[in-house]
Order: structure tokens, then C-alpha cells, then sequence
């Protein structure tokens, strides 16, 4: 091996303290225009993935004991990479976890180490090429990237090193309010000890939050209108059937605030497929890409699907590309199936390297979400989302604690692992599911197992108090021998929140095929992928 010698770099560590724990109370009514209690409204704390649903009289209430978690950033820890060992130091005994991951995201090595210590990065690493290691000590996450090209060069942005990202928790907050036929309804809570009337409207006229404050702090009641953001703009269509979660098959459109405006985004950088725009999320520059149907029309309400880039991947693959077996036509396939214009076609970017976080991209989505809702016209019940490999872990990942946002998903090559899963808000979600039985990288079994069964457990047919039940113990038929694939659709679920789960004898590759090779790369044009998706995504 090559001896190459890499300085120490600095790495800003967050240094913890803990403040006195704290209980947040969230409680309150939600009703209707005329004073009428709205049972069975979906009431969710966005950033602590908390939510409840209204009971009888309206009333609902969240509630938690944690511990405030505030950071501190200072230099007192150090990295450094010579001759394969990966070198971590800090002023201090906190537990650190280093893991490392190939580029398709299949972790290769876990190590932990307390306080300061050495990880031998070949122990893990036995193929060249590119690798990450990442970093984590308590809350606090970074990535570092590297090369196994014979010399194992660190690969680092800058001469200072990178931070570690911490997930704050702190006594604020932002509450969404669904219920089906209204007006959505967000406040800002600056006090998560808060007493909430919240009234929700039907058409598009600005709801109305008061609240009367509990705590401390008797000012920050929300009550400002700018703090409310309404999504639809539509009532009901005559007759149709409406649930306490979720919506009728076929319902009609409910027409997002953009609908009948220009878009207030302006004109973004032109790409091939579409354009480039950026959003602040938390202080950081987020970029993703929009492409609009030729014939969009901003009194037509079009369904949206979000498509996740895959690990060393980027979103501008979907827009700007040659086709290739992971990008044979623009969005996995769908756009050049939108025959009518019915999609708006969105690709968010996640890290520089093509990997995806957890709650930081979590808020971005969302917030893209909403973005797109005010600026374009969308049917914001016909939300869906799609992803290959780690594009797949990061959209099952939105998938746990987005069904209020999200109709429908199609997961190619999913995983449960290299991952941050948040808890399951146990709502059901639509959900289809396509994997190689010899994938070497995200194993078929492992997703058979636990991806699947997870969101099964949601899906079963409601019981008569209107909870979905449990449809985890139905198994697929699965694919036998070395060519075709096979398609299940789950019995026992809700038949408005259809599971599907198809196989074939392939490996790590979502356009799947049937000409019999299990290569990757092979025979992706004749990939029958787009088509079951498209028709899964119609049904809706």
C-alpha cells in the first residue's frame, strides 16, 4: 500500500449540556366554522413527530417528557486518515460510533470507540473505490468520504473539516391540522405549553387559531395570520364518501393554493428537463429541480411525484442525463408516460455525495412540498413519491411519518438499514414495493421481512372503532426460477390503501426485466417497471 500521510483536521464537534427537563402540553378543540367539533382531525407537532387524532367533542391532546438538548459548537475534536486508519480524537470520553458504507449504501464496518481511538478502515474495505465513513457521537452526525484506491485518501470539503449535524429538540414548534373535507391549518408555536382553539374552514378563506397560554410565557399566543397556511381550496365533490384518514378512490382534486396564479418562484436555472430552484431549510441551501408538463394549464389541478436520487446519485440526473440503466427516461420512467400532462415532476437534492439524512431532510421535503403547493396547481391529494436503493431507504423513510402528505409510494430495492427511520405515526399509506431476489446490496429478504410487514401492520381493513388493522401476517407470492417476475396484490389491506410487492430474479437494479440475466445493466431497456407503477399511481 501506498503510504500517503493526511494531517489532522478539526473537526467542530458539538459539545452537549443538558438543561432541566421539560413537559410539553399541547391541548385544545378543533372545529368547524359554525362551533361544531370536528372529530377524528389528524392534530401532528411536525418537528417531534408527534401527532393525535380529535376524539368526539374535538378535543385533543400531546403531551411529552424529554430533555432539552442544546449544542455548542466548539473545535475539540480532530480526524485524520493515514495509511488506511482513520484517526478520531476529543477533549472528553463521549461514545462515538463510526460506520462505514459502500457507495450503494450497504454497510461494510460498525465500530465503536470511547472517547478518542483508531479504526482500521481496511478491516471493512476490500474493494477499490469510493466509501463513508460516518461519524456520530450522541445526536450530533457527520460524513466523511473517502477513497480505496491504494492509498485510502480522505477527501474532506475544506482545510477547517466539517461539523457534525445536530438534531435539536427545543420548547417550540410547528402544529399541522388535517381533516378531511378543510382546509389544512399550520400555526407556529413558540410556547409548547399552549392551550389551542383552532377552527378549520372549508373554502379557502383563512382558518382561524386562537389559543389561551398555560405556561410561562403568556404572549406568544399564534394568532397571527401569517402563521397559517391553508393547502386546498376545494370542498368535497357532491356525494363523495369521506373517512376520518385518508380519501375516497377516485375522490375528486382538491386544487392547491397555487392554482389560478402565476408561480412567485420566478424563473429558476434552465436545465434540459426543467429548472433548478433552492430553498432555505433551516439555515442551509437546499436545491432541487421542477419539470412542468408542456401543456400546464394553472387552473388544472396535477398530480405531483416526488422521484429521491439514489446513493452517488444527483436530483439533476433526472433532468439532465444520458440514458442509462438507473435513468433510462426521466423520473424512473414516469414522465414518458404522462402522456395527458397530469404530473408535475419534482427531484430534491440530498448531500453532495448522494446520500439522504433524517429529520433535516424530512423538513425539506415537506417544506418543498408546501413551496410547490403555493406555487403550482396541485392536487394535494395526489402526493406520491419514488426512489431506487438509498432514493428507495429515504422515500420508505418519508413513507413512516408522511401519510398525511404523502398517497401513495413506489420503493425499488429498499432497505430498513443505512437509514434514520422515524416512528411510525401508524397511518396507513399506499404502497408498492419491487426488489431482485439475488440483490447483494439491499438484501430481499431482509425488506421482505421488515420493510414490508411494517407498513403492512398499518393497512388492514378499518374495524368497526374506523382503526386500520393489522394485514402484516399475508405473505406474497414470490417469483420462482431465473426469468419473468411476479406481481402480488395484498388481499387483506384497505382497498384504499393498496399494498403491492413485486418480484424478480434480478439483483441490485430497479428496471427490473425478464429476458433472464441477472447482470446490472442488463436488459433495462425492457424494463416493465414504469408501466406497473404508472397503473398503480392511476388507481388513486
Amino acid at each position: 500500500m501506498k503510504k500517503v500521510f493526511f494531517p489532522a483536521i478539526p473537526l467542530a464537534v458539538a459539545a452537549f449540556f443538558c438543561s432541566s427537563a421539560f413537559a410539553y402540553n399541547v391541548s385544545g378543540t378543533v372545529k368547524d366554522e359554525a362551533g361544531l367539533p370536528i372529530q377524528g382531525a389528524t392534530v401532528a407537532l411536525v418537528e417531534m413527530f408527534k401527532s393525535t387524532v380529535t376524539d368526539a367533542q374535538g378535543q385533543f391532546v400531546l403531551t411529552d417528557s424529554t430533555t432539552a438538548i442544546h449544542a455548542q459548537s466548539q473545535n475539540l475534536g480532530f480526524i485524520s486518515i493515514k495509511d488506511g486508519v482513520l484517526d478520531f480524537a476529543q477533549d472528553g470520553n463521549t461514545p462515538v460510533q463510526i460506520r462505514i458504507f459502500d457507495m450503494m449504501g450497504n454497510q461494510v464496518l460498525n465500530h465503536s470507540i470511547t472517547g478518542s481511538g483508531k479504526v482500521d478502515l481496511r478491516q471493512g474495505v476490500s474493494a477499490q473505490g469510493a466509501y463513508l465513513a460516518r461519524v456520530r457521537m450522541g445526536s450530533a452526525e457527520q460524513t466523511v468520504r473517502f477513497t480505496a484506491n491504494g492509498n485510502y485518501s480522505s477527501a474532506f470539503k475544506n482545510k477547517q473539516g466539517n461539523a457534525l449535524f445536530l438534531i435539536k429538540q427545543g420548547n417550540s414548534g410547528n402544529l399541522r391540522v388535517l381533516a378531511t373535507g378543510y382546509d389544512s391549518l399550520r400555526v407556529y408555536l413558540p410556547n409548547l405549553d399552549t392551550v389551542l382553539a383552532l377552527t378549520l374552514k372549508k373554502a379557502g378563506t383563512t382558518p382561524v387559531a386562537t389559543s389561551s397560554s398555560s405556561g410561562t410565557n403568556p404572549t406568544s399566543s399564534p394568532t397571527s395570520s401569517s402563521a397559517i397556511a391553508p393547502e386546498s381550496s376545494s370542498d368535497i365533490g357532491s356525494g363523495e364518501q369521506t373517512f376520518a384518514f385518508g380519501y375516497a378512490l377516485k375522490n375528486s382534486p382538491r386544487p392547491s393554493k397555487g392554482c389560478g396564479k402565476s408561480s412567485s418562484l420566478g424563473s429558476g436555472k434552465k436545465v434540459e428537463n426543467g429548472e433548478q430552484f433552492n430553498l432555505n431549510v433551516g439555515g442551509k441551501n437546499r436545491q432541487f429541480f421542477i419539470t412542468l408538463p408542456k401543456n400546464y394549464d394553472n387552473n388544472k389541478a396535477h398530480k405531483l411525484l416526488i422521484a429521491n436520487h439514489c446513493m452517488g446519485s444527483h436530483a439533476e440526473d433526472f433532468v439532465h442525463h444520458n440514458p442509462d440503466y438507473d435513468h433510462p427516461t426521466p423520473y424512473y420512467g414516469q414522465q414518458q408516460l404522462d402522456k395527458n400532462g397530469d404530473y408535475i415532476f419534482v427531484a430534491p437534492q440530498g448531500n453532495d455525495n448522494g446520500t439522504w439524512n433524517g429529520q433535516e431532510d424530512h423538513d425539506f421535503v415537506d417544506q418543498m412540498i408546501t413551496t410547490m403547493f403555493d406555487n403550482y396547481c396541485i392536487d394535494t391529494t395526489r402526493v406520491f413519491a419514488t426512489g431506487f436503493s438509498f432514493g428507495a431507504m429515504f422515500t420508505n423513510s418519508l413513507a413512516q411519518h408522511m401519510q398525511d402528505r404523502l398517497r401513495a409510494v413506489a420503493v425499488y430495492a429498499t432497505a430498513d438499514y443505512n437509514i434514520w427511520l422515524p416512528k411510525n405515526t401508524g397511518k396507513p399509506i399506499a404502497w408498492m414495493g419491487v426488489h431482485g431476489k439475488n440483490d447483494g446490496v439491499c438484501n430481499y429478504n431482509t425488506a421482505k421481512t421488515s420493510a414490508l410487514p411494517r407498513i403492512l401492520k398499518n393497512n388492514g381493513k378499518a374495524g368497526a372503532d374506523g382503526k386500520f388493522t393489522d394485514a402484516s401476517g399475508e405473505k406474497p407470492t414470490e417469483v420462482q426460477g431465473n426469468t419473468g417476475h411476479v406481481c402480488y396484490d395484498f388481499t387483506t389491506v384497505d382497498e384504499r390503501f393498496p399494498v403491492k410487492w413485486c418480484s424478480w430474479p434480478g439483483g441490485h437494479q430497479w428496471t427490473a426485466h425478464d429476458n433472464g440475466s441477472m447482470e446490472v445493466g442488463a436488459g433495462w431497456q425492457e424494463t416493465w417497471v414504469p408501466e406497473e407503477v404508472h397503473k398503480f399511481l392511476e388507481q388513486f
